[in-house]
């Protein structure tokens, strides 16, 4: 497996990484069950959030060092990159300072003598994470599973490996034992390799459909725990009363945030009948408005997609869905510059029978649906194979709330876009995967709930 800086702002190769071949792999798993059985576990919480306090601090101490190398590597614009370490250092901050009373014992009421759960850590957890956000989606693991005493082997994906490198590092400089998270460049099989080890315990990963699938099978096969945060078709309903500045603010930044490479992005855009020209045309204007170029340039605010392969996809899916009849009221194409651009795009009259009505696109191409009733809204929202997230555009917060309720999602904002924060749980339904990270549900996946009872 390849593992490359491609820079995707002009397509050239920056830098080529070997991968680690099967001993020094074997020594890596050695090196984390041995410091999880020998050290790790056996730190108190409060000498655990020292070292994982200490790498939120030097994050934010590395900001823009840490955020250049997101650009450099994804495309992600600077002040996106510079906004991911932020709250990747929150993220770790968060779990340093709630440890303590997201694993406080749970005394049980009995008839007689004393009965407890703990929340005992399990071993080594292996993850597998995704591109897009190359900071936020390791600090959502290490954050809780460190804290809980676990040790982290990381494969992160091929096109990022100078992230992946440098978040081990921060760990490293923070006075973590070597073990306590490793980073590996391994191809797939060896990740079989690991997920069939008896000393790893649980497997975590964000990523597609086809990878949740794949490893989600090798980890029942080897009788292991998992958990799944895969691929998401996102509806942004609004309403026939929704205030329309605020319905067409959080409909740019959903669908466009990280150049629409985000698996809660607004994807699917569901339009009350009676203000959907209206929030059509305010909203192809917005897009009109974005400027592609340097993303390290403050004056950009459209980037490139992080690959050539992932241009090459959507350009595809886009040529698909006009074959079944879709139209494109924007863009459609691939910008004439160097790197891998694609031009803001907006599809309508996407029916059933097309392949795009349940397809997930990981770009900036928002698919325009309109309807005539609360009801056809929530049919339309939840006639997808996926369930992570979605947004509603109302006035009215209780018929808001109400269609929440309704939709078949993990989660659902009122108001705004979908988004994450610490405290926020994050995780779907259906074929978007199962389990949660983040709040204190996330820090509970990967924890053996230990019943202690005294006579």
């Amino acid at each position: 497996m390849a593992y490359q800086t491609i820079n995707p702002e002009n397509g050239k190769l920056v830098k080529t990484f070997p991968d680690h071949n099967d001993a020094q792999l074997a020594e890596i798993v050695d090196r984390a069950s041995t410091t999880y059985e020998k050290d790790w576990r056996r730190r108190s919480l409060e000498d655990r959030k020292v070292i994982v306090k200490r790498a939120a601090t030097i994050m934010r101490e590395k900001r823009d060092e840490l955020a250049t190398l997101v650009t450099l590597e994804m495309g992600k614009l600077f002040a996106e990159s510079q906004g991911e370490v932020d709250l990747s250092a929150d993220i770790l901050d968060y779990y340093a300072d709630n440890a303590a009373a997201f694993l406080a014992p749970e005394k049980l009421v009995v008839e007689e003598g004393e009965a407890y759960v703990e929340n005992d850590p399990m071993g080594v957890i292996f993850c597998i994470e995704p591109w897009n956000f190359p900071y936020y989606q390791l600090a959502r693991v290490a954050g809780p599973h460190l804290m809980v005493g676990n040790t982290l082997i990381v494969k992160h994906a091929p096109n990022v490996p100078q992230c992946a490198e440098a978040f081990e590092k921060v760990f490293l400089e923070a006075g973590a034992p070597a073990g306590v998270y490793a980073n590996v460049f391994i191809s797939n099989d060896q990740s079989a390799t690991v997920i069939a080890d008896p000393r790893v315990m649980g497997v975590a990963l964000t990523g597609s459909e086809r990878a949740g699938s794949a490893v989600a099978a090798e980890a029942g096969k080897a009788l292991k725990k998992s958990t799944m945060e895969l691929g998401g078709s996102d509806a942004f309903i609004v309403l026939d009363d929704a205030d329309m500045d605020v319905a067409i603010k959080w409909g740019v930044w959903g669908r466009m945030n990280n150049t629409g490479q985000c698996c809660v992005a607004a994807k699917r855009f569901i339009l009350h009948e009676s203000i959907a020209d209206q929030f059509l045309s305010r909203f192809k204007a917005e897009l009109e408005k974005l400027t592609p170029g340097d993303p390290m340039d403050t004056a950009t605010t459209l980037g490139p997609l992080c690959t050539e392969g992932a241009l090459t996809l959507v350009l595809r899916q886009i040529d698909t869905a006009v074959k079944g009849g879709a139209k494109v009221e924007l863009g459609g194409g691939q910008l004439e510059r160097p790197g891998f651009y694609l031009k803001p795009t907006i599809l309508t009259e996407i029916k059933k029978g097309n392949p795009a009505y349940y397809q997930e696109f990981f770009a900036p191409v928002a698919m325009i649906f309109r309807v005539k009733s609360d009801e056809e809204a929530i049919k339309l929202a939840n006639d997808s194979p996926y369930g992570l997230g979605g947004s509603i555009m109302t006035k009215n917060i209780e018929r808001g709330k109400k269609m929440a309720r309704l939709i078949d999602t993990g989660m659902v904002f009122i108001n705004r876009a979908t988004w994450t924060a610490p405290d926020l749980p994050f995780g779907g339904v259906k074929n978007s995967g199962y389990g949660r990270e983040l709040s204190d549900l996330g820090i509970s996946e990967f924890v053996n709930k230990k019943l202690i009872r005294v006579s």
